[in-house]
């Protein structure tokens, strides 16, 4: 069964075992996993099961709009692609696959620094917005010329992932001592600099081994200033999950946050990104859009993220079991199942734009967010 055949999913869930039955089993875990017992990687989806709407009714929702602008630019739904490396070990087209995907709904691609194809080919094959996801290399040389490519290419923003100075404990990547097949690489970095990825060795993984050879976990509030300088491009901050942490990068100016917590990858423990979101979105006050990530499987919960204040979510996995199952058909119902299941959402839930989804649609009691400062999304609103 495909996404192309009759019997094709009907929710993004059903894509899953699609995919397990097509990946090898260290390929699998190395997607699904999360750090340490995974408590973040459930915590995720248990927030938004515990979140419950309260519909509105007599409202008029003979027509209900999804689109909207993400960093000014045109989307047909508030959705994106979240980073993630080598989609080649689901499809064998790779990054290419999900940016025609994405493109075809007019959404953006965050191409992770340790994407399987070279930003050049991943441009020249997009129809949607590509951003680049960076992490903090100890190499700034390396770094620079990165950023370089990437806007070189026409890439149109930089997100710097900023939970990682080090990788998590991903047990079950060490379980299946998970590295990269010989035929994949990271073709937008030096030789070097992907020296481990292709060793095999019990009780470990290698993406492991190679993060703590050359992550930089010195990165700090002042190496933004480097960045900007050294750029052109919005710089987009993942991996924001406290209140104080949100007020102090809108304050310095950064171009817009993503509250996340590595799909449950980094701390064991940490905030699921629904419930951190309020704090965040409260704290920005209307300074910068903040966007989402982690745990989003389906189209209510689209509409939980964006009533709670988000202005856009990005989904991971589910994108890398679309390719899996089916390559770019795949990956393409997916994101089109999202915006189908949000459009339904909003019909039922009485709201016929997004403007209408606010915290009031939520039943959470004193977790609701408070309004915040709309944030203006024109070229002059945004600086």
């Amino acid at each position: 069964m495909t996404a192309t055949t009759v019997g094709r999913p009907l929710t993004i869930e059903e894509y899953a075992p699609l995919a397990r039955a097509r990946l090898p089993e260290a390929t699998w875990h190395y997607f699904e996993g999360g750090a340490g017992t995974e408590s973040t990687v459930e915590a995720n989806r248990a927030a938004f099961r515990r979140v419950r709407i309260r519909p509105r009714v007599l409202s008029d929702v003979s027509h209900c709009d999804t689109s909207t602008t993400i960093l000014g630019e045109p989307a047909s739904a508030p959705l994106g692609v979240a980073p993630m490396a080598y989609h080649e070990l689901a499809c064998e087209e790779g990054e290419v696959a999900t940016v025609r995907a994405a493109g075809e709904l007019r959404v953006p691609t965050v191409v992770g620094i340790f994407a399987s194809r070279s930003f050049e080919r991943i441009a020249e094959h997009a129809t949607g917005p590509v951003w680049l996801q960076l992490y903090w290399l100890h190499r700034r040389g390396v770094l620079e010329r990165v950023v370089r490519r990437a806007e070189d290419a026409g890439f149109r923003a930089l997100v710097l992932t900023v939970d990682t100075p080090r990788l998590g404990r991903r047990l079950r990547e060490a379980r299946h001592g998970f590295h990269l097949p010989p035929h994949i690489t990271a073709p937008n970095l030096d030789g070097e600099v992907t020296g481990f990825l292709h060793e095999h060795e019990d009780g470990s993984s290698a993406l492991s081994r190679h993060a703590d050879a050359f992550i930089d976990p010195s990165l700090n509030w002042s190496d933004l200033d480097w960045l900007r300088s050294r750029t052109r491009l919005p710089i987009v901050l993942k991996g924001v999950l406290s209140a104080a942490d949100a007020a102090r990068a809108a304050d310095l100016g950064v171009d817009a946050l993503i509250v996340s917590n590595h799909g449950g990858r980094q701390l064991d423990g940490a905030s699921a990104t629904l419930d951190a979101l309020p704090d965040v979105v409260r704290a920005v006050a209307g300074r910068c859009p903040v966007f989402l990530d982690g745990g989003v499987r389906g189209g209510t919960d689209v509409l939980k993220a964006l009533a709670a204040g988000a202005r856009a979510v990005f989904v991971g996995r589910p994108v890398l079991w679309g390719l899996a199952a089916a390559g770019e058909a795949g990956a393409r119902d997916v994101l089109t199942l999202l915006r189908d299941e949000l459009e339904d959402a909003m019909a039922l839930a009485g709201c016929p734009s997004l403007d209408s989804l606010t915290p009031d649609l939520l039943d959470r009691g004193a977790a609701a967010v408070a309004p915040a400062a709309s944030y203006d999304e024109s070229p002059e609103g945004r600086r």
